[in-house]
């Protein structure tokens, strides 16, 4: 009974999990399982017995996952690449390059789908149509989305086309079975169909479960790549699991990130209360100053390191007046200088020093001999932060929360800063305006408070 089986097979995955204490899974299932009229009952049984929740995933989804593996292990740097996933139940054809997934088909011609069409009288001529029609949709779609532009790179996964590169390497004596070319896939071909499936087993060595599926495989395989026009498939021996595995560490580091987050902000919290800061202020130029770092991130290009950095030279940017309210920007510099946060660097604490030395007064300049000894990127960094912040502390000039939101729009050669809150904060708008020139120098743009004359 199939459902036993899984069962059975889900359990022990659960044992081996617990034995290495593994903490984070993803089960998917593709294919097989989102078309079995027994799914659910399926589902519920795995998981009341191993507690293993399974997500059924559609092709769109499954060619994300299969591009974020290919990406992570082929160069697809400024090219166009094609993927060819060819499973049991269905293939995926994905165009991609190495950041997004252009287009993709999913077709139900899988290999174990193929099979049982050859094996049935005259299925060799319903085959044979049923693949042409398949391929001809494809290549159609990839027409239509790049037109004549040429394919650089063809990346095929799945088992059997990684049988197909073992056997390149085995029949035609290659050092590897990392590729196959148009050509070799050919000779392939033409050797399979005239080996026995006994043959193939002891001959070949194919494994009892690839050698009957590796011949539509190889079909549906060598008619892609001669409609596309590639000379040669790619196969770094990567799926859909390496994606789904990518995916689930992206999210444990995200996580990880966060808690990592939470360290700093509150050790920061903990720095402004001992110097008496006004922390609700402080709090409300922080949120604003992340709103504006999030709306202008194509512009400033920083990562999530820069925004932590941001982040807590926003809250801590007033406790110079601990020392003294004038000169106050100066004594915060040395305060966060001296006083070291859990979770940053020496580096990072000198970066959230200087942003926040700049939130007033002189823009950054060379003659600062602290800014002078920072690396020229981190310079940069400085005075774009130092930019934002000055704009989000103008939006609480005068320490009364009332800007809930700001929203930031670019219109050539211009932003447009538009707020959100209480009454017509006619004050605060005046502040953008006139804390607005080190933003405009950085940005080498215009910065428009919409319904202000300005």
């Amino acid at each position: 009974h199939t459902i036993d089986k899984t069962v059975e097979t889900f359990t022990e995955f659960k044992q081996k999990l617990e034995e290495h204490a593994v903490t984070h899974t993803k089960a998917v299932g593709t294919c097989a399982l989102r078309e079995a009229i027994n799914r659910d009952a399926v589902l519920k049984a795995v998981n009341k017995a191993s507690g293993i929740e399974i997500s059924i995933i559609g092709g769109e989804e499954e060619a994300r996952l299969i591009h974020l593996a290919a990406k992570a292990t082929v160069n697809l740097k400024n090219k166009v690449a094609l993927l060819i996933d060819i499973g049991g139940g269905s293939v995926e054809v994905v165009l991609a390059d190495d950041t997004n997934v252009l287009c993709t088909e999913s077709y139900a011609m899988g290999t174990v789908r193929l099979l049982k069409i050859l094996d049935e009288k005259a299925g060799e001529e319903r085959f044979n149509r049923l693949v042409t029609e398949y391929v001809d949709a494809t290549q159609r779609r990839l027409e239509q989305e790049i037109g004549n532009q040429k394919i650089d790179v063809c990346v095929g996964t799945g088992g059997s086309i990684e049988s197909l590169g073992e056997l390149r390497k085995q029949l035609f004596n290659k050092n590897s079975s990392q590729k196959v070319t148009a050509e070799e896939l050919k000779g392939l071909l033409k050797k399979l169909r005239a080996t026995s499936m006994e043959d193939r087993i002891h001959d070949l060595r194919l494994r009892p479960d690839r050698a009957d599926v590796i011949v539509p495989a190889a079909i549906v395989l060598h008619k892609i790549v001669q409609q596309a026009g590639v000379d040669e498939v790619v196969i770094p021996g990567i799926g859909l699991k390496d994606g789904v595995l990518l995916e689930l560490l992206s999210q444990f580091r995200d996580r990880e990130k966060n808690v990592h987050r939470k360290q700093v902000i509150e050790s920061a919290r903990r720095m402004g209360k001992k110097y008496f800061f006004d922390e609700k202020h402080a709090t409300t130029a922080a949120r604003l100053a992340l709103q504006i770092f999030d709306q202008t991130a194509s512009f400033h290009e920083l990562d999530s390191e820069a925004r932590l950095v941001l982040e807590v030279a926003a809250l801590l940017h007033d406790i110079g007046h601990y020392v003294n309210v004038s000169n106050h920007h100066k004594h915060t510099f040395y305060l966060i200088q001296s006083s070291p946060l859990v979770g940053l660097t020496q580096l990072q604490m000198d970066l959230v020093a200087n942003v926040a030395r700049y939130h007033r007064k002189s823009a950054p300049k060379i003659q600062h001999e602290p800014y002078e000894a920072m690396a020229p990127k981190h310079r940069l960094m400085i005075s774009k932060l130092a930019a934002i912040l000055r704009l989000a502390d103008a939006l609480d000039h005068e320490h009364a929360s009332t800007v809930d939101a700001v929203e930031v729009d670019y219109k050539r050669p211009r932003f447009l800063f538009r707020l959100k809150g209480k009454g017509d904060m006619l004050l605060e708008k005046w502040a953008l305006v006139n804390k607005r020139d080190l933003f405009e120098n950085v940005f080498d743009a215009n910065v428009v408070v919409e319904d202000l004359a300005s």
